[in-house]
């Protein structure tokens, strides 16, 4: 199997051309296996590239534990950059994954990618809930550089409400008007990654929301380097969500399935 590696903003994922329907997608395990960082490449996450029908291309995406599941914002910047790279599209592109159509664009070597809408999020004492493609738990700390994300997350993720079915954690801490320190336990790699793109996304909404902020533009600092998020809101919620960053393809190589 020929694979290529991207990062964006240090969350990396194995990426493979599965047009010909090569891959058997049922084989959770060594989809797991080759994301392990000791025993096969390495990644947050395994990203298939297909093909669809009245689009440029599908994503479908794995986890490092190996189950396909919700959206990933950075993966989806990455295959938009591996998309390009295979000459499928030229600058710009729509494409479907899990959770619905997705538009993108690639300008000044940054991809954008618009995300789905928001329309509801959950405020409580602490800390707000919502869905950016996938659920993102958003609390704001103090002395972010210091704070144990993954002890702290994983008692969140496992906890109520979110239980079995868990929750990516993001927290946060506010450096400006809007600019926005983050940090992210993910669901799925249980542990914290570098950067989340759905979970910058959910910060600069949840930060938005609760009125830390009145920017409609929001720039991220994620361990991994800096997100922009920008979006329009309006009575109904959030529309016209985009995420924007770079995305790097690291390596490519050839491994036994």
């Amino acid at each position: 199997m020929t694979f290529y590696k991207y990062q964006g903003t240090g969350n990396d994922f194995v990426i493979v051309d599965n047009r010909l329907q090569t891959i058997d997608k049922n084989n959770t395990k060594r989809i797991a296996q080759i994301c392990d960082r000791r025993f096969g490449i390495g990644a947050d996450g395994f990203i298939l590239l297909e093909n669809a029908e009245n689009v440029d291309f599908r994503m479908v995406y794995y986890n490092a534990d190996g189950n396909e599941s919700t959206m990933c914002g950075n993966g989806g910047r990455c295959i938009v950059a591996f998309a390009q790279f295979l000459n499928i599209i030229e600058t710009e592109t729509e494409f479907i994954a899990i959770d619905g159509l997705h538009k993108a664009k690639i300008e000044d070597g940054l991809v954008h990618l618009e995300m789905q809408d928001v329309s509801e999020i959950e405020s409580f004492e602490n800390h707000l809930f919502l869905d950016t493609g996938s659920p993102h738990h958003v609390e704001l700390v103090t002395n972010i550089d210091t704070f144990d994300v993954k002890s702290n997350g994983s008692r969140i993720r496992y906890g109520q409400p979110y239980n079995e079915a868990g929750s990516n954690v993001n927290f946060v801490e506010q450096i400006s008007d809007n600019h926005f320190a983050v940090r992210t336990y993910e669901r799925g790699v249980e542990d914290e990654t570098l950067s989340c793109g759905t979970g910058v996304t959910a910060v600069a909404i949840a930060m938005h929301n609760s009125e830390k902020t009145q920017n409609e533009t929001i720039r991220l600092k994620t361990q991994g380097g800096e997100l922009k998020v920008t979006f329009h809101s309006d009575t109904k919620g959030y529309n016209t969500i985009w995420l924007i960053g770079p995305a790097q393809q690291v390596f490519k190589g050839d491994i036994e399935w």
